[in-house]
């Protein structure tokens, strides 16, 4: 029997489909902790491409040599005691590929400790969920190039196609980069998320829509600028009855109203602190979540306050356009915000992220495909590594639904709507296009109780001021 050209440890349903597409061209070996899981997968997707194993040395043993594994289990303490029992049977050369959501941070950590025992370890994040897994993904892959280059012909075969059908994979840089660079497209769905979620109730409780005429409108959404994945799924999701309803209600009506998360989205607000960049419409997508699992408090709080009785002025139908500007618009700058964070990190771990090719590999496959990526792809091959908001075409984009994006939020805060994330898209767009803001204030009040003082508009040099009104003005520099 020949031996398998890749293996895959981890047969949890993303491990699965994974290993189904692989198999498509590529002999691959599994193995799961489980031997059942192993035979009920072998015996449900026969293939002869397929082998499946009992032991880690049998599995290992099936592999050609240097031997690529792929894992696909548990981000965090899980992969590092899966890393500790393969080691005594591995051969130096061999490469560990962790397809999981892994921080970035532990894949850099691990290729320092694997590279030290002469073992290669290198980061793919995979995005698409369990259809992407078997049909396409987009891949994001991160580590030594030349680990890539083995790497790339399995990678091209499985990955997803772009608008051009070029498939959705490019190298993105050294060590931990594909994982970062997963961790914010993680982020970026954590916020696109929400701000639909905030147009959804936008439209329920301003207009008093049912799920399915909202439905409606996401699809003529849908077949405009704001054609996407999600926009694609939740129309659907908007027209699907309770079956154990038997008045025909709709489901969503029946959901509980508490969002869950699995980290990713807190990791990139986190790094994004780390490197002093603005990220506000993703963490406040996070909070949206993290306030939405507190549902006893917010039962409780609502009998306290007024709310206002909500009576939109603005006509529907003009509604609804100036929503989808506003969602538009919000999204612009929710991937500004995550490409400025890019910029940041490149210059920080010292990565050469191409944000055209990220922008292409978005296309297909992930979660967050949208046709707004093409515009995004176009706009950096023309202008590479420029601040997305800097860009003509963009900028032009949103100065053309400026009005809207702000009578749209202005519309829901008088009528007690939240807007998480919706809202912080507009302030930060105000705050970054303003030459001037309110900083110089908060400079002052720090100078004032803890002497860290300040830079003029008008000269060069430190200042720190006694700010009585006799005090001094001193130059430190």
């Amino acid at each position: 029997m020949k031996q398998s050209q890749i293996g895959l440890i981890g047969l949890a349903v993303m491990g699965q489909n994974l290993a189904r597409n692989i198999s498509r061209n590529h002999r691959i070996s599994v193995y799961n902790r489980t031997y059942t899981t192993t035979e009920n997968f072998l015996g449900a997707y026969k293939n002869e491409n397929l082998s499946g194993y009992e032991t880690l040395p049998d599995f290992i043993n099936s592999l050609e040599q240097p031997r690529l594994i792929g894992i696909m289990v548990k981000a965090g303490q899980p992969i590092d005691q899966l890393i500790e029992s393969l080691l005594p049977i591995l051969s130096a050369g061999d490469i560990l590929i962790d397809f999981g959501n892994s921080n970035f941070n532990d894949t850099i950590r691990r290729e320092k400790y694997l590279a030290d025992k002469n073992f290669n370890f290198f980061g793919c994040g995979v995005s698409g969920g369990e259809e992407g897994a078997l049909n396409g993904p987009s891949l994001m892959p991160g580590g030594d190039k030349k680990i890539y280059q083995k790497l790339e012909p399995i990678f091209m075969d499985i990955a997803a196609k772009d608008f051009n059908q070029q498939a959705c994979v490019s190298y993105i840089g050294a060590n931990g980069a594909g994982h970062f660079v997963k961790m914010v497209h993680n982020g970026i769905e954590y916020g696109v998320m929400q701000m639909m979620a905030e147009a959804y109730e936008a439209l329920a409780l301003g207009y008093g829509l049912r799920a399915p005429e909202i439905a409606d409108i996401f699809e003529r959404y849908n077949q405009g600028k704001l054609h996407s994945y999600l926009f694609e799924i939740a129309i659907p999701i908007l027209k699907k009855t309770d079956p154990y309803s038997a008045s025909n209600e709709y489901l969503i009506d029946k959901i509980l109203d508490t969002a869950g998360q699995k980290g990713t989205g807190t990791w990139t607000a986190i790094e994004s602190l780390n490197l002093g960049s603005s990220l506000s419409v993703i963490a406040e997508a996070v909070y949206a979540r993290s306030t939405s699992a507190h549902i006893r408090d917010r039962e409780a709080l609502s009998k306290l306050y007024n709310k206002p009785e909500i009576d939109f002025s603005i006509p529907l139908e003009q509604f609804i356009e100036q929503l989808e500007n506003t969602l538009y618009s919000a999204m612009l700058i929710s991937y500004a915000q995550g490409f400025a964070m890019f910029s940041e990190a490149a210059e920080h771990y010292n990565w050469d992220l191409n944000f055209a090719e990220i922008s292409r590999i978005w296309q297909g496959g992930c979660i967050i495909r949208a046709d707004l990526l093409k515009t995004l792809e176009t706009a950096f091959n023309e202008q590479p590594r420029t601040h997305l908001l800097a860009i003509d075409q963009i900028a032009q984009s949103i100065n053309a639904a400026l009005t809207d994006f702000r009578t749209t939020v202005a519309e829901c805060q008088l009528q007690g709507i939240p807007l998480f994330s919706l809202s912080s898209a507009l302030y930060s767009f105000e705050s970054m296009t303003n030459s001037r803001g309110s900083a110089n204030f908060i400079q002052a009040l720090r100078d004032s109780f803890g002497a860290h003082t300040f830079k003029r508009i008008d000269m060069d040099g430190n200042f720190h001021a006694k700010w009585d009104e006799i005090g001094e003005l001193t130059k430190l520099d």
